[in-house]
């Protein structure tokens, strides 16, 4: 009971702290089966030789980003069920992550997603209650921040545009979308943000094109800086100085699990946004850390740490000298 106390909505008498990145959307509950065999049929059942129950979704992103040394801070509601709890308590170990605009809301289920996965496929299921969606309202100070991420499947709050007045930069992407309609409305809010995320069949789904080069070509006209990943075959963007399209490959690992993998990409390109990179160290720095998260089970415990990425970078070849030296600078 006291960890349900201790974290209660804390905007009114917490200070107002300086960050590097604010991840706001919804966190979930990860139960994650790995190792199956083929994702089960209807009616039949599989075996998983590996199980964890770990906080997903936005705080994915969140952990991610404070293990690559970003101060970082998440808005959220969950629960003050056992499961919020569990992530509450899974989070607090995190070190540059701050809790303080997590809120607990005992009128709400801890939203929870069940995930089987294997090498080459995953499926979900999840539960998640209107109370925990992302909080549209601010109550009390705005934290100053470099960074605010989240999605962008209905119009962004005013808080974050109160932000963005400040000087905050709005990285934006969008999710999943269960009605297969993928409405091309989601389009017109890229003007609110400053950098767009997305993975290829978002990309081409809402743009209605049929490659990845040419989903990438639409959106750069629609928000200044666009990233599109595309799987193992790594991230396409745009350069903003010569406007010709970079795709840097993404290392070639064998995958444990590739839940979270997109959320580890978007906290690591945030961290070199915030060291000033160029876009090619960027993807490249963005695409190692998702390629050690996909070894790992998913959700934030498969979020890599400095430390990991120090010594992955020097397993993988034909990265260009400056990257390695600009990444171990930071890493370091």
């Amino acid at each position: 009971m006291l960890i349900v106390e201790h974290f209660l909505w804390r905007h009114q008498t917490e200070a107002v702290t300086v960050l590097d990145v604010l991840f706001a959307g919804e966190v979930f509950c990860d139960l994650v089966f790995a190792g199956i065999p083929h994702l089960p049929t209807q009616g039949g059942e599989v075996f998983a030789d590996r199980f964890a129950v770990v906080p997903g979704g936005t705080a994915t992103r969140g952990v991610a980003a404070a293990r690559l040394g970003l101060r970082t801070g998440l808005c959220a509601v969950i629960g003050t069920d056992f499961l919020g709890d569990h992530i509450v308590a899974e989070l607090a170990r995190e070190e540059n992550l701050r809790l303080a605009w997590l809120r607990r809301d005992p009128a709400v289920q801890t939203p929870v997603t069940v995930a089987a996965a294997n090498e080459h496929d995953r499926t979900f299921i999840t539960y998640e209650e209107e109370g925990a969606r992302r909080p549209e309202v601010w109550d009390g100070e705005l934290p100053d921040t470099r960074f605010v991420q989240l999605t962008l499947g209905k119009p962004l709050p005013g808080w974050v545009a109160r932000l963005r007045g400040r000087g905050t930069r709005v990285v934006g992407g969008v999710g999943w979308d269960p009605t297969g309609r993928w409405s091309p409305d989601v389009l017109t809010r890229l003007g609110e943000v400053d950098v767009f995320v997305c993975n290829a069949v978002e990309a081409t789904s809402y743009t209605r094109t049929d490659t990845v080069e040419e989903a990438v070509k639409v959106l750069d006209g629609l928000v200044a800086d666009v990233v599109v990943t595309d799987g193992p075959r790594g991230a396409v963007a745009v350069a903003g100085d010569t406007g010709e399209l970079v795709r840097i490959p993404a290392p070639q690992v064998p995958a444990v699990d590739p839940t979270g993998a997109g959320d580890v990409f978007t906290a690591a390109l945030i961290t070199g946004l915030s060291h000033g990179w160029p876009l090619s160290t960027r993807l490249r720095f963005a695409g190692l850390c998702a390629a050690l998260s996909v070894q790992s089970l998913g959700g934030a415990g498969s979020a890599p740490h400095r430390v990991a990425v120090d010594v992955f970078l020097a397993e993988i070849s034909g990265i260009p000298d400056d990257d390695i030296d600009r990444i171990r600078a930071v890493l370091r």
